[in-house]
C-alpha cells in the first residue's frame, strides 16, 4: 500500500507455486515485449492466439507484430465477444481450431482478451492435446486484477456460471495497462468492482486509499498501475497458499454468491455485466452481514456508497429490465460452487477489510433477506 506511485519500470509480481511459479508483469506498453518474453520462457514455440472479435480489432495486429518480431509463428482463433461465448459450442470450436493449427504439446496458447477469453482459452488449453501451456494477456481491468491470475478456467452451464472447468495455471501474465485505454467506461467501471473487492475483503487501508484516489485509477497513470499491483499481490499470496480453493481462496468470492446468481438470472447478458453483478453482490453481502449483526449498518453503507459513487449498481432495482424471482435466485444460489452437501456457504464480513467464510448459512434466512430487498 505504501509503495511509491512513480513507477517507471514494469512491476513484477510472482505467483509462487514451486516449479509452476510464474510472473505477473504490470506496466504500460508491455504488449510490444510479448514475443521477447515468450522466447525467454519457451524458445522456438508456435503460438495460437485466442481472442474475440472486439479485442481483435483493437489489439490483435499489435500482438501478431510483437510475436513476428521475435520470430514466433502464430495462428489466430476468433470467437464472438461476450459472456455468451463461454459455452460448450465455442469451447469445442476453440479446441478444434487449436488442433487444426497444429499447435503441439510444447507450444503455447495466448489468451488475448478479458475474463471470458481468459477462462475459455485457458480451459481449452487445459484439455487440447491433454494439456497445453498458455499465456494470459488480459485486456480489461477485471481480468488484469483478478481472472487472469490464479488458474481458474472454465465455461458456463445452463445451471450456473463457471460450473465446468479446470484449475490450469498460466506460465506468464502480461498486464499492459495501456490496453485499458480502449475500454468503454462501463467495462472499466465493472472491472473496478474487483479492485474494490480486494480492499473490502482484506485490506482496509487500500479501500481507504481507493476512496480518495479512485478517480486517478480511472484516469490512468501510476495510480492505476499501483492499484492493479496491490490487487495482484493480494491474489498471488492467496493462490500460493490455497491454489485449489480448499480454504482461504474462497474469500476472493466476496460478493460472488449473490452476484453469480444475479448474472445467471439475467441470462449472462449485457443487462448485467460480471463486474456489475459482483458490485451488487458485494453490497448485498455487506447488507446481509449487517442484518446478521456482524457489522454496523454504517460499514455496509460505506461500501455501497463507494461503489455507487463510481457508478456501479448497489440495489436490485438498479438492474435494467428487472431481476428473476426469489425462487429462481435461490435455485441458482444452490448451484454455487461453495455449496457442500446442500449447505450454503457465503463470504461475509466483520468490518471493512475483514471478510470470512460462513458455512451452513440458513437458506430460509437468505430467502427472507432477498424477499425484503425486492420489496
Amino acid at each position: 500500500m505504501t509503495a511509491p506511485l512513480g513507477q517507471s519500470k514494469p512491476i513484477v509480481v510472482p505467483v509462487a507455486l514451486g516449479d509452476r511459479t510464474y510472473d505477473i508483469v504490470i506496466g504500460r506498453g508491455l504488449l510490444a515485449s510479448l514475443g521477447e518474453r515468450i522466447n525467454t520462457l519457451r524458445p522456438g514455440v508456435r503460438v495460437a492466439i485466442v481472442t474475440d472479435e472486439t479485442v481483435a480489432a483493437h489489439h490483435l495486429p499489435a500482438t501478431e507484430t510483437a510475436l513476428k518480431a521475435a520470430g514466433i509463428d502464430s495462428a489466430r482463433i476468433l470467437v464472438p465477444a461476450g459472456e455468451g461465448s463461454k459455452n460448450y459450442a465455442t469451447f469445442e470450436k476453440v479446441c478444434e481450431a487449436i488442433i487444426a493449427a497444429r499447435v503441439e504439446r510444447n507450444d503455447l496458447i495466448v489468451a488475448l482478451g478479458g475474463g471470458v477469453i481468459g477462462d475459455l482459452a485457458g480451459f481449452a488449453a487445459s484439455c487440447a492435446r491433454r494439456g497445453l501451456d498458455f499465456v494470459q494477456v488480459p485486456t480489461t481491468l477485471l481480468a488484469q486484477v483478478d481472472s487472469s491470475v490464479g488458474g481458474k478456467t472454465g465455461i458456463n452451464s445452463r445451471q450456473g456460471k463457471n460450473l465446468i472447468g479446470a484449475f490450469h495455471q498460466p506460465t506468464l501474465v502480461i498486464a499492459d495497462t495501456a490496453l485499458l485505454d480502449t475500454l468503454p467506461k462501463r467495462e472499466f467501471r465493472a472491472g473496478y468492482a474487483e479492485v474494490a473487492k480486494y480492499g473490502l475483503l482484506g485490506d482496509a487501508a487500500f479501500f481507504a486509499w481507493l476512496e480518495k484516489n479512485w478517480q486517478d485509477v480511472f484516469t490512468g497513470g501510476p495510480a492505476r498501475e499501483h492499484a492493479i499491483a496491490v490487487c495482484c499481490r493480494a491474489k498471488a499470496g492467496i493462490v500460493a497458499r490455497d491454489e485449489r480453493e480448499t480454504g482461504e481462496r474462497a474469500l476472493l468470492n466476496l460478493g460472488h454468491t449473490f452476484g453469480h446468481a444475479l448474472e445467471a438470472g439475467c441470462g449472462f447478458s449485457s443487462r448485467l455485466l460480471h463486474g456489475e453483478a459482483v458490485a451488487l453482490g458485494i453490497a448485498l453481502a455487506f447488507e446481509f452481514s449487517a442484518k446478521k449483526g456482524l457489522i454496523a449498518a454504517s460499514d455496509a453503507a460505506r461500501a455501497s456508497t463507494h461503489l455507487a459513487a463510481v457508478g456501479l449498481p448497489t440495489h436490485l432495482t438498479d438492474v435494467s429490465g428487472g431481476i428473476p424471482t426469489v425462487d429462481v435466485l435461490m435455485d441458482l444460489i444452490a448451484q454455487d460452487k461453495k455449496v457442500r452437501r446442500g449447505s450454503l456457504t457465503f463470504i461475509l464480513v466483520r468490518g471493512i477489510g475483514q471478510a470470512f467464510i460462513e458455512k451452513n448459512v440458513d437458506a430460509a434466512e437468505v430467502r427472507a433477506f432477498l424477499t425484503d430487498k425486492l420489496k
